[in-house]
């Protein structure tokens, strides 16, 4: 099928387009995705809650989240529903960094984007958006089995 080669090289290709910004801020690629998965949470998440939707061992999740705490993007919560894994939210000066990447990212993905069909996009991504909730969810199984 090709799909999983196709994403591994789109993803290399966006870390590098994306890298000039993402230094100017001064984040590794592991607070970047963590910032990113507590900007954008409907909730505050926990560490395990960002690693299992990573795919990554919460102990990398946990040192990308400490450095984000040190550095005042983001702030630990009591759970009232788990003692240790505290919820994670973003705070003002976290959301500014990240809403600022996404006007420069927006910029350059509207350019590349540019000559393609919009529709053709938008399909695109909601195709890759069932993917990943497919996989998303056969992983929830796993986990509990």
């Amino acid at each position: 099928m090709g799909l999983s080669d196709e994403l591994i090289r789109l993803n290399g290709r966006l870390k590098s387009l994306f890298a000039d910004a993402r230094r100017t801020v001064g984040l590794n690629d592991s607070e970047l995705a963590v910032l990113n998965a507590v900007v954008e949470a409907s909730r505050p998440p926990t560490v395990p809650q960002i690693g299992r939707s990573f795919g990554q061992p919460r102990q990398n999740i946990q040192r990308a989240a400490n450095s984000l705490i040190a550095a005042g993007l983001i702030e630990p919560l009591d759970n009232p529903d788990h003692k240790r894994a505290v919820l994670l939210r973003a705070t003002g000066e976290g959301v500014k960094i990240k809403r600022d990447l996404d006007r420069r990212a927006d910029a350059l993905a509207a350019e590349i984007a540019e000559p393609l069909d919009e529709r053709s996009v938008a399909a695109a991504a909601e195709a890759l958006r069932k993917v990943r909730q497919a996989l998303e969810a056969r992983l929830r199984v796993r986990e509990d089995d």
